[in-house]
């Protein structure tokens, strides 16, 4: 196998200073491109910039919380000012406050929102204005989650944002095609402060931690679950040359599983001539479009 090579480009990996982030970094750095790190945390930010640099890479850290242009902009400044140019945006930054419906307040679903769905949404924005002046390219690699795609209890803040996530990066597979930068999402499933919380998980999480025991192939295959190392070659390779090609997708990852998510389709259809009344309707769900209703929610892991 060629080996992915991202000498002379630069990336900009949001929320980078652990977890998954820095994950995406450490992977971006070894294949050759520079970094930079951004965080909340000033400390976490400072310490991966010594990680990816201990292990011969270059990074630097901006510390600013996604969400505002100014954040954004910021961030794209700092690539040019540093490296001089900018190639791949990942935006990995996210926060959660989940509640159910009826006890999420307007701050839990407007804080997930203004992180995970704005600052995507203002990263990529001024990541692409950059790369359109460059001329030359570009790649964007945000990230998604499984209860974007099939919704997840206690989360509809989190999931309404990175269902509006997946329906941007397929927004955008048209509208930078003739510019040459392609956008994906990538759709993780991997040991976080989020997951290790599931009573399925935690055992082999801590495990993990404490021990350094591998998953169970019931994890890594059954599940599709592992480590944030698992994941970080599927970024590291939709932002090279060899994901030239590859746009407007959703890709799952995690453990030794990959895939591709189907995007929204009509699934059965039925006909009325003159249209359909309430009535009709009714006496005709149940034998024509209603027969298999569309699944939804996050399986239980099967363990």
């Amino acid at each position: 196998m060629t080996p992915v090579d991202l000498s002379g480009k630069v990336a900009v990996v949001t929320g980078s200073g652990r977890g998954l982030g820095l994950a995406y970094a450490r992977s971006l750095a070894a294949a050759g491109a520079a970094v930079v790190i951004n965080d909340v945390d000033t400390e976490a930010a400072v310490e991966a910039v010594r990680i990816l640099t201990a292990d011969g890479g270059r990074a630097v850290a901006e510390v600013v919380p996604v969400g505002s242009a100014e954040a954004a902009e910021a961030l794209v400044a700092r690539a040019v000012d540093t490296y001089g140019r900018l190639d791949v945006m990942v935006t990995n930054a996210g926060v959660l406050r989940d509640r159910v419906l009826w006890k999420m307040t307007d701050e839990d679903f407007d804080t997930v929102v203004e992180v995970h769905l704005r600052g995507t949404f203002t990263c990529v924005r001024a990541a692409v204005e950059r790369m359109r002046a460059q001329g030359e390219g570009g790649r964007i690699v945000v990230a998604g989650s499984p209860a974007g795609q099939r919704g997840n209890f206690g989360q509809t803040n989190y999931a309404a944002a990175k269902a509006g996530i997946a329906a941007m990066v397929r927004t955008w597979g048209m509208e930078l095609a003739k510019a040459g930068i392609t956008a994906n999402a990538v759709v993780p499933v991997a040991a976080t402060a989020m997951t290790r919380t599931i009573p399925a998980f935690a055992p082999h999480v801590e495990a993990l931690e404490r021990d350094g025991v591998a998953f169970p192939d019931s994890l890594r295959k059954g599940e599709g679950f592992g480590t944030p190392e698992d994941v970080a070659g599927l970024v590291t390779f939709l932002a090279s040359d060899a994901a030239a090609g590859v746009t407007g997708q959703c890709v799952g990852i995690g453990g030794d599983r990959l895939s591709l998510w189907s995007h929204p389709r009509e699934v059965s259809v039925a006909y009325a001539d003159g249209g359909w009344s309430a009535e009709a309707i009714a006496a005709a769900w149940p034998v024509t479009v209603g027969r298999t209703p569309g699944t939804f929610g996050i399986p239980a892991p099967q363990l």
